[in-house]
């Protein structure tokens, strides 16, 4: 009888002792753009990007801020409206919890710590060309997993408008799109591209085809790798709320997590659009995958 009191006072003190533990903050600072404060107590600090907000703390969001938190539980929220906030109200808005969002809050940390560490870790840019495709190259798992996909590129020496041309692996043209941005969503569920696994993607200047990039591949998954793909895809998409450039930021991570650079730069661009601060981070991420070369140091 001892014995199995012992064990139960030992079990009670450890969830006591972990929920204590799980308590003694509300928030991890995900994302801070601008020049927002906490305050804890009498001490007024900036907010830092992985600084843990308690639940006693009150944050002061300033004009033109935005701020990324995830709450001890696993969930996100995103604030952008100026103004000052008890963390303690935050944390009542979010319900529910998510262990699974947990593995990729940790590696958008970690990310953020080493921006450097892993740049050209996959090689995208090509030398010898007029500009450069976000897009990895044939040897870099080209696989796109979603069937919308935003292709983009650097636009900085060839001024647009510009023409993406898609053709399948014998070369006949699937489509041909114009735009003047230096980026382009197609659909990969369309008549025209529905039924091709291997897709040819090529953007030239209008003006002069010869001021052109390199040709590059989309490639669709496996069935069995899309699959497996989707089913973790739809945990993690399941926990995130509305479609907010906090949640694509996220979809972003889980991509980049599982190398499928397609996917995570459409949701970048997504996160970017949604909130124009994100730029920064995603910059970052066109460097750490090579996308984007960083000019060495002297």
């Amino acid at each position: 009888m001892k014995t199995i009191k012992l064990a139960f006072f030992a079990s009670l003190l450890a969830t006591t002792v972990s929920t204590v533990v799980a308590q003694d903050f509300a928030f991890k600072v995900l994302v801070n753009k601008g020049k927002s404060e906490i305050k804890s107590g009498a001490k007024v600090q900036a907010v830092k990007v992985g600084a843990t907000l308690k639940p006693e703390d009150e944050l002061n969001v300033t004009a033109n801020s935005y701020v990324g938190l995830v709450h001890a539980n696993g969930k996100p929220l995103e604030i952008k409206e100026a103004g000052k906030y008890k963390v303690e109200n935050l944390a009542a808005k979010v319900s529910g919890s998510s262990s699974v969002l947990n593995k990729y809050t940790d590696f958008i940390l970690s990310s953020n710590e080493s921006k450097q560490k892993r740049l050209a870790a996959t090689g995208a840019v090509h030398r010898g060309v007029d500009f450069p495709v976000f897009l990895p190259v044939p040897d870099k798992n080209p696989v796109v997993f979603g069937n919308e996909v935003t292709i983009a590129w650097d636009a900085k020496k060839v001024a647009g408008p510009f023409v993406v041309e898609l053709s399948s692996v014998f070369g006949d043209e699937l489509a041909k799109i114009e735009t003047k941005e230096s980026k382009v969503t197609i659909d990969l569920s369309e008549s025209t591209l529905k039924d091709e696994d291997n897709i040819s993607v090529i953007v030239y200047q209008k003006a002069n085809r010869n001021a052109k990039s390199e040709i590059y591949t989309l490639k669709r998954l496996s069935s069995a790798d899309k699959q497996r793909i989707k089913s973790e895809f739809n945990q993690v998409s399941g926990e995130l709320g509305a479609a907010t450039a906090l949640d694509k930021y996220f979809e972003a991570a889980f991509f980049e997590e599982n190398g499928l650079l397609i996917d995570a730069t459409t949701a970048f661009i997504k996160a970017v659009e949604l909130e124009p601060s994100f730029k920064g981070d995603y910059e970052d991420y066109l460097k750490r995958t090579g996308f984007k070369t960083v000019p060495k140091e002297n």
